[in-house]
This record gives structure tokens, sequence and C-alpha cells, in this order.
């Protein structure tokens, strides 16, 4: 069934062909002559009856041509009680010659449904690539006045209320905490976004790595991966934080989580600190469209709207940043990135198919992976590098690493 399919495809496809040819040479002969008997000046009688013959030959050999394919469907088909069936034999047929040519022209051995969805979606990936380059600046202004807005109204508004109205052991107690957490959040921030994520070396090309890439055209090392925001390959790259402007990496990656928890730890203080203000200030304001409305000054009334902001700004970021923070806690405490978490659920998915199982060579155990991500080395290292500000680098250049493999264990590539 299939080749007695092709022959005729084939076939049709020579009729095509001929009919063309004959059409092509048909059209320059007549030209020609048309040319000849205009040049010759035997008056324009002579020319139209030499273009019309020619003309009336081309339009008859054009008629043979569809009787013969008539002819050739007919004797192909058979009797005439199955036309509907060879009409859609034939629509069938095309429809299968159509996708053969269709997929010709993009398919190979390696081409899957991620690359189709990939090809799909590059304008897509573009768009998002330079509208987050160019806006990069202006998450970072918005996180420094969103903060400082904070920081104002804390001062002009929860302070005094704390110092005036607690006990002097409560008055030490959020002084403290509260000014241990401005001083980690604007640090931390801080060095995130000045700090380089670390790139491969380019004029070194005989560093340990394990591709290509296709873009910078440099050894990639592992845990490398190219940014197309920043247009560079990144050492143990995370992500591209448009809050930072700046890429999660190798140097920079214990930054960025300090800079996460220590918000949300600030967010949820704050929320916890103004409750019962916002209490005070929403039913405040629910009072103000009363008859006759209550004698609030303008100083009352912007207090009460900004502990509102203040409120509801704290609260909305520490459940949005406390997801991404213990998000990331769970990718440290593994031993994993965010790529490398996609990564991995792949081959660990590919591996189960065939009866293996995958193991991720960079994890080294919970309070390890912990340990690697601060730089502790020691228990006071806990206080000095964690809870108070510090600039010391992480362990290694982000080049080579210290896998669990040994070459006596197996590992599945």
């Amino acid at each position: 069934m299939e080749t007695s399919a092709v022959t005729r495809l084939r076939l049709e496809e020579m009729l095509f062909y001929a009919a063309c040819v004959c059409n092509f040479w048909g059209v320059c002969l007549c030209m020609c002559l048309e040319g000849r008997v205009c040049r010759r000046g035997g008056g324009g009688g002579g020319g139209m009856r030499v273009s019309s013959s020619w003309r009336w030959q081309l339009s008859q050999a054009m008629r043979l041509a569809l009787r013969w394919r008539r002819l050739c469907g007919v004797r192909r088909g058979g009797g005439g009680g199955g036309a509907m069936q060879r009409m859609r034999s034939r629509l069938l047929d095309l429809w299968s010659y159509s996708k053969l040519l269709l997929k010709s022209l993009y398919y190979n051995s390696l081409s899957n449904s991620d690359t189709l969805l990939d090809c799909m979606f590059e304008p897509i990936y573009w768009i998002v690539d330079n509208v987050t380059r160019w806006f990069g600046v202006v998450f970072v202004c918005l996180v420094i006045v969103l903060t400082t807005s904070v920081l104002v109204i804390v001062y002009l508004c929860l302070l005094p209320t704390i110092v005036s109205t607690y006990p002097v052991h409560w008055i030490a107690w959020h002084l403290c905490y509260g000014h241990w957490l401005l001083v980690m959040v604007v640090f931390h921030y801080y060095k995130a976004t000045t700090t380089s994520p670390g790139h491969p070396p380019k004029d070194n090309p005989h560093i340990p790595s394990v591709s290509i890439c296709k873009k910078c055209i440099t050894p990639k090392p592992p845990r490398t991966h190219h940014c197309s925001i920043c247009n560079m390959c990144v050492l143990k790259m995370d992500h591209h934080c448009p809050w930072l402007n700046n890429c999660v990496g190798h140097f920079n990656h214990r930054y960025f989580f300090s800079f996460c928890l220590y918000m949300m730890l600030g967010c949820i203080y704050c929320s916890i600190s103004c409750r019962e203000m916002f209490l005070d200030a929403y039913h405040a304001v629910e009072s103000y469209y009363q008859t006759p409305p209550p004698p609030f000054t303008f100083r009352e009334t912007t207090a009460h709207k900004s502990i509102i902001f203040l409120w509801v700004l704290t609260s909305s970021v520490a459940v949005a940043l406390g997801g991404l923070t213990l998000w990331h806690a769970v990718l440290i405490s593994r031993g994993e990135t965010s790529i490398e978490r996609h990564i991995n659920r792949k081959e660990t998915k590919r591996l189960k198919e065939t009866g293996k199982v995958f193991w991720n060579p960079y994890h080294h155990g919970r309070i390890n992976n912990w340990k690697l991500l601060f730089g502790v080395e020691k228990t006071s290292h806990w206080f000095t590098r964690v809870l108070l500000p510090s600039r010391h680098l992480p362990k290694g250049d982000g080049i080579l690493w210290d896998c669990i493999f040994t070459r006596r264990d197996p590992m599945a590539i």
C-alpha cells in the first residue's frame, strides 16, 4: 500500500513538472516568434496569426496533459463507484506527504518536544531578557525607595510608640534587634548587587571544562551556565535576579540568600510590631466617612495611612519572600542550584526508566552543604560569618569542585 502511494505521488509530481516545462518552453517560443515576426516587419496580421497559433498549440498541449492525468486517475481507481474513497485516499496521501515535507525542514535525531517549545518561545525569551536587562536598575531603585519608606515610617511612628509605652527591657530588645536586622539587610543587599558572581577565564583555554558554551565559544566548567541577560557565562549560576540587577552565582550566592533571609525576618518583625497600631489606624480610617467626620488633624491622618501602608507592604513581602527563601533553603540542603534542580529532575526521570538511580555529585549532606555556602570552617564562624556582616570568600574558585564520588563509586552519566 505504501509503495503504491509513493509511486502514485511520484507519477503526479512528474506530470506536474512536465506540464510546467511545457508551459515554460511554449511561452518562450511564443515570445521569440512574436519578436521575430515584429522585426521582419511582416505586418501586424502575420504576427497575430503566428502568436495565436502557438498559443492554440500550447492550450492543446495543456488539455492533453490534463486528459492524461484524468485517465491515469481513472485507471488507478478502477470503477466509478469508489470515487469518494479514491478522493479520501488522495487527500490522506497528500496530507501525509505534506507532513513529511514539513518535518524534513527541521527534523533531526536530537529534536524533541523541549526543543520545539524552546523554538516557539524564543521570541518571548528575547523580549524578557531585554526588558529585564533594561529594567534591572528600575527594580533596584524600587527596592531602595520602598525600604527607605519603611524606615522613615518606623522611625517616625513605630519607635516613638515603643519608647513611650513599652518597658525598658522591651525597648532595648526592639532597638537592638531592629537595628541588627537593618545592618544585615543593607550590608548583604549591597554586597549581592556589587559582587561579581564569577566568570570562567576567557584567556585560559586549558581550564577543566565539561562543554563549550555555544554563545561565548569558551570552555564551560562544571556548574557553569550562560546568562542570556548578562550575555556571559556564570560560575555556579543559580538565576538572574532582577531585584539585584545581577546574576546569583558562586561568589555572591551567600549574600543573596542572607539578604532574602534577613529581609524576610525584618518584614515579619515590622508586621508583628505594628499590628495593634494597624488595627487602630484601620478603624480610624473607616471613621473618616462618618457624618460628621472625626476631628483628626492632617498629621494624624497621615500617620494612619502610613501605618496601614507599612503593615500591608511588610506583610506582603514577608509572605512572598518567605516562600522564595524557603525554596532556596531546600535547594541549598540538597546541594543544588535552581538550574541544577531542573536538570537533576530530568536526569532522575531518565535514569529511572533504565533502572538506575541518580546521585547528585555535589550533595555533601545537609549540614555540610550549609557550611560550604556560609564558609563555616569552625564553630565560631556561625557567629562571626553568619550572624554578623562578613566579607569572606566562599570555598573554592568555582571551577574545580569536590564531588562525593570516587573512582570506585558507580556514577551514572
